[in-house]
């Protein structure tokens, strides 16, 4: 069953590729969505897919590129967006 999560990730996540590799391993997973910096800091995922691969990649999130310095990730289930990609917002 396919479904969406919000995804806000926190700690030294931004100056580090945090997007631009969010949206590599997505792809790689083969989910859909997009992912942005956040004005506090952190860094805020819209993501689709299954929910076994959710899980992979929520898993990801906690760990992140090697730069970066992940302190916590939120995850809420929320209402399918039919996102048809996997973007890095501006």
């Amino acid at each position: 069953m396919i479904k969406h999560y919000n995804i806000k990730v926190f700690g030294l996540v931004q100056g580090v590729f945090y997007r631009k590799n969010t949206q590599t391993k997505a792809m790689e997973l083969g989910l859909m969505g997009c992912v942005n910096n956040v004005v506090d800091g952190s860094v805020y995922i819209e993501v689709e897919g299954e929910e076994e691969t959710l899980k992979k990649f929520v898993e990801w999130c906690k760990k992140g590129p090697e730069k970066a310095q992940v302190t916590d990730v939120k995850v809420e289930e929320d209402v399918l967006q039919n996102y048809s990609d996997f973007v890095v917002k501006t």
